[in-house]
């Protein structure tokens, strides 16, 4: 980021005389205030180039930097604004800039570069004065560097910049949501002997985030992650039904339902409720999810029928698991090299890449800090476009910029790059992983219908002496339908499965301690 911010330092004055510097100010603040950006924006940079006077000079950057954003040139104005507070607090327009810059964020959705800038801005030396921004200003501020701070798993800092966010603030439920996320991470300070007073305080952060109301800044996504949020820590706490109805609670069919349908069933799996975590497997292997990335959702389908005795079913899940996932692995082999270019890694999600899986290159696209990447980067490539054949085409303005907007672009790709990179080997990892875990679940199976056979114990008669009966209904409005092997778009996310026992009674004397 060092190198980010040395990109956006101005370059290096001209000699105007000094008598100059008023007049063409004047003509440049005129021009801009009448809506004439086109012709306010060049004599501002000539103004901020060459004024001999500091408080000319500065005033003049500062406007060069709204007229930007009044053109609707974000990225061309954030440069500018960042410029300006990494000159530090004895630039003439430093709070203004401070103000600016948060404004372009918040315009921008701009998460990996804005915030990074902030972070490094917000010391000691500078912080009484930023207390003098407005409040949603400071709360944005918070919010922002406290990202940073917990990305960077400095987690007593987060906690402080977080819980600064007042409820009166459109970002208090992305606050409330991350500020739970950080006290309930194993690495916090204090875990394991302050463990029980954290959680709760995570899981009433998590509820201040799911009680927020409108304006909120994206309240539905931020409320739908709490509720993961919070069934992740029950589920951690062993309070597996409590996990169970929050993952329930996500919407279908929103964003992150299918991640709580995976979660939901390793908490019904944990409670002892077989048939719902099947159910919930059921609705996650639907077609509406055939472009899904969850490898682990079959291992854990095959544990649920492995603990059911069901080896029968065991075998036809893992093979469902190889003959999906088994030509991945060889597929990511070669985009998963340490010595990768982090453009090229980029490149593979940037569009539709055939080469990478189509599950894989999904979950790539659909990370938010990559889909955040691809955004800026495209609104890079536009403002180039407008400032390479509009009013500004062939002049000192657009060159300047528009090198600056490469620097930016350049800076993007690597951090889109090192994302895709570290996401690319995951996905490798995580199939190599569970590859691993069905080869000791195959293993296993074989040794336990050894077992069996040598014990002299007939399975199938076993399983055909027990029935099948309907799932019990949660209400009275509930009705029952067979599952016939078609996926009805108003009947995914409530499938039950009821189980036979594949296990033969223990007798007394093998219970015996």
């Amino acid at each position: 980021m060092k190198r980010l911010l040395s990109l956006l330092v101005v370059l290096a004055p001209l000699a105007v005389p000094a008598q100059q510097d008023s007049g063409s100010y004047n003509r440049a603040l005129a021009a801009f205030n009448a809506g004439d950006y086109n012709t306010a924006a060049p004599l501002f940079l000539d103004v901020s180039e060459g004024a001999g006077d500091a408080q000319t000079r500065g005033k003049a950057e500062y406007f060069l930097a709204q007229s930007f954003a009044k053109k609707g040139l974000p990225v061309a104005a954030f440069i500018s604004y960042a410029a300006i507070v990494n000159a530090g607090p004895s630039h003439p327009s430093y709070l203004k800039a401070v103000e600016g810059l948060v404004d372009m964020q918040q315009q921008l959705d701009e998460q990996n570069l804005i915030p990074s800038i902030l972070n490094q801005a917000y010391t000691d030396e500078v912080r009484d004065q930023w207390v003098t921004l407005p409040r949603e200003v400071l709360a944005r501020i918070n919010y922002l560097v406290g990202t940073v701070s917990q990305r960077r798993m400095r987690f007593e800092e987060a906690r402080s910049l977080l819980e600064a966010v007042p409820k009166d603030s459109r970002v208090y439920a992305k606050s409330r949501y991350l500020l739970g996320v950080v006290l309930a991470d194993p690495r916090f300070p204090g875990r394991p002997g302050e463990g029980d007073a954290l959680d709760k305080e995570a899981l009433a952060a998590f509820d201040a985030a799911l009680s927020a109301t409108e304006p909120q800044v994206e309240l539905k996504a931020t409320q739908h992650l709490s509720l993961i949020a919070l069934g992740r820590v029950h589920y951690r706490r062993g309070e597996y039904a409590e996990a169970s109805a929050a993952y329930e609670r996500v919407p279908r069919y929103t964003r992150y339902w299918d991640q709580a349908l995976f979660e939901n069933g390793f908490a019904r799996f944990q409670n002892e409720d077989f048939g719902g975590a099947l159910g919930s497997l059921q609705a996650l292997h639907a077609p509406q999810f055939a472009g899904a990335f969850q490898p682990e959702s079959w291992i854990l389908k095959a544990t649920v029928y492995y603990f059911s005795c069901l080896y029968d079913e065991v075998k036809t899940t893992l093979a469902a698991f190889d003959e999906i996932y088994g030509p991945m692995a060889k597929q990511l082999e070669p985009f998963t090299a340490d010595d990768q270019d982090l453009v090229l890694a980029y490149n593979l999600v940037a569009a539709e890449n055939r080469r990478l899986p189509r599950p894989v290159y999904l979950w790539l696209r659909n990370n938010e800090r990559i889909r955040e990447v691809t955004r800026v980067l495209e609104r890079v490539d536009a403002e180039k476009r407008e400032l390479t054949s509009g009013a500004w085409h062939g002049t000192a303005l657009s060159r300047q910029t528009v090198a600056s907007l490469e620097d930016v672009r350049t800076t993007l790709l690597q951090v889109g790059g090192t994302l895709a990179k570290s996401r690319l080997r995951e996905a490798a990892d995580n199939l190599r992983t569970f590859s691993d875990q069905a080869e000791i679940i195959r293993v296993q199976t074989a040794l336990d219908e050894k077992d069996l056979f040598q014990a002299g114990v007939d399975q199938k008669a076993l399983l055909t002496r027990q029935s099948l009966y309907r799932p019990k209904m949660p209400g009275a409005a509930w009705n029952y339908w067979k599952f016939q092997g078609e996926f009805w778009i108003d009947e995914i996310g409530y499938y039950q499965y009821t189980l036979k026992r594949g296990c033969p009674a223990k007798s007394p004397e093998s219970q015996q301690p």
